[in-house]
């Protein structure tokens, strides 16, 4: 968007495309498809909450009584008060000339600002992020075009990337910000990337006294304002590569504050203890989530911090993650794919593909033996055919049986049951790893017939295991 309000289409070379896996944070499955099709049923509801007059009126003086308190006790200036008051009045005078999409979208924002505002959470170093956030929707809403799912935005006086959520509107997508970074750093475009930097040190709040670069919207069953250990690390990452290309040690002042996270158990911080070292969250608000690509990435960040920072706090939290990592990586490696995460089901495409970038990136940063092994691994499923094996060799003639086999990685399974060039049986589906079968009307006719299974994998590897399955003649009846 331009200072007009005029919405122009184009592509940012230095932002990582869609479906890169540092694009933006993986969306959580179980919200994913919803979220896709309309606002989560979450956002649904506090919309409904709020959508009363007398609502509104009381939510307001929440927010304004929140600014007064930190006018007050001296944590922000006057100046800093009107203008944070200003943008929220301008807010919802634009919410009550808006209708359908565009009213909900900026009436989601202004729902999460009321939120924070509720339960103590406007802190003076929060004010920027989320005024911003409210600013930069006012604007996009008030002339921009309804957009789709995860579309991302820019305006042409920053750098900040800022990405759609249904429900939510526009929202400061950290990850991929940062991820712009890391591009601007390789292609050495110093100027754009000291600007996005700058902003992005603007924006960092305080969050269990370190600083923190956090989300503040409703995302996977976390509400505002939460963070992400995969998004802090590619933060320390950029701001320590910006400050050796840029020779600006400021700028690994500035991570060096934000290393201290990491030490923060969830869901404050972005780690829990565990009794091998540490784990590092995707999601400070899902400890329980043990994402291992989140995981991967994060110590990827953190080694690549260290080696530019040797901050011996950051090389602690390394160590004590990647011990952590192998178990996790050990517990998410079937022998020919990997589970999303531990206790989990399988991996799709896009999530085996950005694991396996990770796993090739620790290894290549860090030379660890145990890295270099997993990527040699890792590589290979994405390039094995599935592994198919027959299980069930005898039927009886003339009943309903289940033909049952086994296959070592999601894929399509055919199956096919052929007697004297006769078609007995041929079906198809998609199936998880491990035993499965499918029902087969058993001709009455006794003897071997000749099956083929066939499977193809999330990548495209085709494979195929011919066999013989024998039908049995019916037990003849017994005479008086």
């Amino acid at each position: 968007m331009d200072g007009q309000g005029r919405v122009h289409q184009r592509t940012d070379r230095a932002l990582p495309p869609i479906g890169s896996p540092l694009a933006d944070l993986p969306t959580p499955r179980q919200f994913r498809a919803a979220a896709a099709r309309a606002a989560s049923p979450a956002a649904q509801a506090r919309l409904a909450r709020s959508s009363t007059p007398q609502a509104r009126r009381a939510a307001a003086l929440t927010v304004r009584g929140e600014l007064k308190k930190l006018l007050s006790r001296g944590q922000i200036t006057d100046a800093q008060h009107d203008e944070y008051r200003a943008i929220y009045d301008d807010a919802l005078r634009t919410r009550s000339r808006l209708s359908g999409s565009r009213g909900d979208a900026l009436q989601g924002v202004i729902n999460n600002t009321n939120f924070m505002a509720s339960r103590g959470d406007l802190t003076a170093s929060r004010l920027p992020a989320i005024f911003t956030t409210l600013k930069r929707n006012r604007e996009w809403w008030t002339t921009g075009r309804l957009l789709s799912y995860g579309e991302r935005v820019e305006f042409n006086d920053s750098e900040l990337v800022w990405q759609y959520y249904p429900g939510e509107g526009i929202q400061l997508q950290v990850l991929g910000t940062f991820g712009k970074g890391n591009g601007l750093w390789m292609s050495r475009d110093g100027r754009r990337l000291g600007e996005l930097l700058d902003e992005m040190t603007s924006l960092a709040s305080t969050r269990g006294g370190a600083l923190a670069w956090e989300y503040y919207f409703y995302f996977g069953g976390g509400r505002p304002p939460w963070a992400s250990a995969m998004a802090q690390a590619t933060g320390l990452q950029v701001y320590a590569r910006a400050a050796e290309l840029l020779k600006k040690p400021a700028y690994l002042a500035t991570a060096k504050k934000g290393v201290q996270l990491f030490s923060v158990n969830a869901t404050t911080g972005v780690g829990v203890k565990t009794s091998s070292g540490r784990r590092f969250l995707l999601y400070s608000f899902a400890p329980s989530q043990q994402v291992i690509n989140g995981f991967v990435q994060t110590l990827v960040g953190l080694n690549d911090y260290w080696e530019i920072s040797r901050d011996a706090r950051a090389r602690t939290l390394f160590k004590a993650g990647e011990r952590q990592a192998r178990l996790d990586l050990a517990a998410t490696d079937t022998g020919a794919w990997s589970l999303y995460q531990i206790g989990g089901a399988e991996a799709d495409l896009n999530y085996q593909t950005e694991v396996t970038t990770f796993i090739h990136n620790l290894c290549d940063r860090s030379e660890i033996a145990f890295w270099c092994q997993a990527d040699r691994r890792f590589s290979g499923y994405l390039k094995a055919p599935p592994e198919l094996e027959l299980l069930t060799t005898r039927v009886r003639a003339g009943s309903t049986a289940l033909v049952r086999f086994e296959v070592s990685k999601m894929s399509k399974v055919g199956l096919t049951i052929r007697r004297d060039g006769a078609t007995a049986l041929a079906t198809s589906a998609t199936v998880s790893r491990g035993p499965h079968g499918y029902a087969w009307k058993v001709p009455s006719a006794p003897g071997t017939y000749d099956l083929v299974l066939s499977g193809t994998d999330l990548a495209g590897n085709y494979g195929t295991t011919k066999a013989t399955i024998t039908v049995v003649g019916r037990p003849g009846r017994a005479r008086v």
